[in-house]
């Protein structure tokens, strides 16, 4: 992780941290009773002066962090993202069914989309959003954030994850501590499971063959929550993990070091 400060010296009243390019999770802190905007838009602080900011996949490059300070005075910190380049991956062979779904199962697809909506609501207090995360499951990156998949020839929104190969039943577990907001499979994703990490950020582990955590349980980082599958729409055995701030989908190596291997 690139680690960046307002100024030049280190008593700068603020400290961002984080990779500046496109679908970046950055992780704040200011003093308390400080306030916070990032493009005139109010953004949520702690009670220890710490917030998180993101910047989806085709953000723009150009934008203005401005905070305010218990003293009166206003600290103004112009932020330029770098411009990513995404891969284009096609796979053919899928079942068509799993391409444009059969109309039999839209009211489960939306019932699905209703219950990740709802999984994702709770802006928490926790504040494990803060700590260093660490990958998930150990294999190969067979897939990454942003690239755009065709699927049997058809364009499909991008892929939101980070894709970590291996065989099924290899062991998965909680990149940082969180609460279990949705262990339930579903049609695309398959067994899906959604962890809480506080401030809005979240994230979940599509295509388990298993889970072994429930809703509202509190999970340690490092602690096992399920096992790699190829449950849902998947080719082979993966963990797909995503990382969301709210409704804004991002990129999970932009906040984990190093390999999966």
């Amino acid at each position: 992780m690139v680690s960046v400060a307002s100024e030049a010296n280190e008593t700068s009243p603020l400290v961002l941290h984080g990779e500046m390019t496109q679908g970046a999770l950055l992780r704040g802190q200011v003093p308390e009773g400080a306030k916070v905007r990032l493009d005139g838009v109010k953004v949520e602080i702690n009670s220890q002066g710490k917030f998180v900011i993101g910047f989806e996949r085709k953000a723009p490059l150009n934008h203005e962090l401005t905070v305010s300070l218990p003293d009166g005075s206003v600290i103004t910190k112009p932020i330029t993202l770098t411009e990513r380049n995404y891969n284009i991956q096609r796979i053919d062979g899928l079942d068509q069914k799993m391409v444009t779904p059969p109309q039999s199962v839209t009211d489960r697809i939306k019932q699905d989309n209703i219950d990740v909506a709802i999984a994702r609501q709770p802006k928490s207090a926790l504040d494990a959003v803060f700590t260093r995360f660490i990958w998930p499951a150990k294999g190969p990156i067979t897939g990454v954030y942003g690239s755009q998949r065709i699927l049997n020839g058809t364009p499909k929104w991008p892929h939101y994850g980070v894709d970590v190969g291996g065989p099924t039943g290899t062991p998965v577990y909680a990149p940082a501590s969180g609460k279990v907001t949705l262990a339930k499979d579903l049609y695309y994703s398959g067994n899906t499971l959604i962890m809480d990490h506080g401030m809005g950020v979240f994230s979940t582990f599509l295509h388990l063959d298993s889970i072994n955590v429930k809703v509202g349980e509190y999970v340690e980082q490092g602690k096992p929550i399920g096992t790699i599958g190829a449950t849902g729409r998947a080719t082979g055995p993966h963990l797909d993990w995503r990382i969301n701030l709210g409704k804004m989908r991002l990129d999970p190596q932009t906040i984990v070091t190093g390999q999966p291997n």
